[in-house]
């Protein structure tokens, strides 16, 4: 049986007003690996996390998640 791994940010759509202008979370992440897609919502560019949480912390809707691994916490 395979796992595909869940990425360690995950970005609620519907929460998401990055279409309105919003770029809280793409502008305090230290690693750029936030961008704004095709369809006007952030998405995760690359899967390269530092799990500083900025970006989850500074969503004014509270869009973002940050899925820190066990073995971090």
């Amino acid at each position: 049986m395979t796992h595909l791994a869940q990425p360690s940010v995950t970005i609620d759509p519907d929460k998401c007003i990055a279409a309105k202008g919003c770029r809280t979370c793409i502008d305090v992440c230290p690693t750029d690996i936030l961008a704004l897609g095709p369809d006007g919502k952030v998405h995760m560019a690359y899967d390269e996390c530092w799990y500083c949480l900025p970006c989850q912390h500074d969503c004014p809707t509270k869009a973002i998640t940050v899925s820190i691994p066990y073995l971090l916490r």
